[in-house]
């Protein structure tokens, strides 16, 4: 039953709530704003609003719209470079994960007297330099249900030169704000894939040997409403009573990364993508899961814990791999259950450098899956992944 449980985060949830950031006393006096390269904080009206917020507290903003959908090692450190010339002394990330994973970093480096952000990487060839200043105050906004990272330390920051797609550690954001009616524009498949990986992160934790009475409590609640609201989410956008509920989830998974930690379902799939940065995260874990988890319902690595996500899934289970069965039930119900590896360019012969990349890249995950995985086991788990 032993954990530890600290989050310094402020957390604001609910539909409205960015509306009441002018009630918070501002962090600095000039804000740096980190968006996507894209057109969803202006399409779902979010840019807007905080930017109304920011006047009402007569702060002083530059907007940093460079990060794509996996943040990558020259992006962020441009937008830390960005954030000095401008002299900003608090962040606002505005977005999905990637942007606030990107804006936690670079809220964590600006202050950093040397060093670029690959050289505070811990793992692969990161330069394994600590943090020694204190990071900037960080705003996360969240516009989409994926990775819980408004309520976390961690990131996931990509080198395309080396094909390392690995975590960064930072600061807790000070202030998170969820507010779902800036994820009603997602679009449907986006909504899948996020709301899978807010599926996984909790699956996994509480699989994870770091599993606790408190991660288990948070993880099968965060199971039980993906399951149930996921499919309506996906299908009907527009329903902000579903929205709210996988925004809830999602947040929930980032509590169990903060009490508990994923398993090596990430670091396979962070392999898959760091070679391909055009998949997706979360469909590049949907392609995987199902062999993924199967190898551990094989191996009767913990079977009580599948029968109890199952029964969080609305089965009768009675055994492991009843979650197997709810799992393809889930990915069909929201139109994911077809996705292949070959539409991505990705080639069965890449599979062993991919084993490789887990264990060099994200190979600390390894340490949490309920029973060991060999090389073997991890290129089989590829294999019958593939189409």
């Amino acid at each position: 039953m032993a954990f530890t449980w600290h989050v310094p985060t402020k957390v604001l949830f609910g539909a409205g709530k960015l509306g009441e950031l002018h009630n918070e006393k501002p962090f600095g006096k000039k804000a740096l704003i980190v968006i996507s390269n894209g057109k969803s904080t202006k399409t779902n009206g979010s840019l807007d609003k905080l930017l109304d917020e920011l006047k009402i507290w007569s702060v002083d903003s530059v907007i940093y719209n460079k990060i794509g959908a996996n943040p990558t090692e020259p992006a962020t450190q441009e937008g830390v470079d960005f954030g000095r010339a401008n002299n900003c002394d608090f962040v606002i990330g505005l977005g999905g994960g990637s942007v606030l994973d990107a804006a936690k970093a670079i809220a964590s480096v600006i202050p950093q007297k040397n060093g670029r952000v690959w050289d505070f990487i811990l793992f692969g060839t990161g330069g394994k330099k600590p943090l020694t200043e204190k990071a900037l105050p960080y705003i996360a906004i969240t516009t989409s249900a994926g990775t819980g990272s408004e309520v976390d330390a961690g990131a996931v920051i990509t080198n395309l030169e080396t094909n390392e797609k690995t975590a960064f550690f930072g600061s807790y954001p000070d202030l998170a704000i969820i507010d779902p009616i800036y994820m009603l524009t997602v679009p449907k498949h986006f909504t899948a894939y996020q709301g899978f990986d807010a599926f996984f992160h909790n699956a996994e934790g509480y699989i994870s040997n770091a599993c606790s009475e408190m991660s288990a409590m948070i993880e099968l609640n965060a199971i039980e409403k993906l399951a149930k609201y996921l499919p309506i989410a996906v299908n009907d956008g527009k329903n902000l009573e579903a929205r709210t509920q996988v925004a809830f989830a999602n947040t929930l998974g980032g509590f169990s990364m903060d009490v508990c930690v994923c398993t090596a379902e990430h670091s396979l799939e962070h392999a898959l993508s760091a070679y391909h940065p055009e998949l997706p995260h979360g469909a590049g874990l949907i392609m995987i899961s199902v062999a993924y988890f199967s190898h551990f319902v094989e191996k009767h690595a913990c079977d009580e814990k599948f029968i109890a996500m199952a029964r969080a899934m609305g089965k009768n289970a009675t055994k492991a791999e009843d979650f197997i069965d709810a799992l393809k039930e889930m990915q069909a119900a929201c139109g994911v259950d077809g996705l292949k590896m070959s539409d991505y360019g990705i080639k069965p012969e890449e599979f062993p450098k991919m084993v490789q990349n887990t264990r060099d890249a994200m190979g600390f995950l390894l340490q949490f899956d309920p029973i060991a995985l060999s090389d073997d086991d991890m290129l089989n788990i590829y294999q019958k992944s593939y189409r």
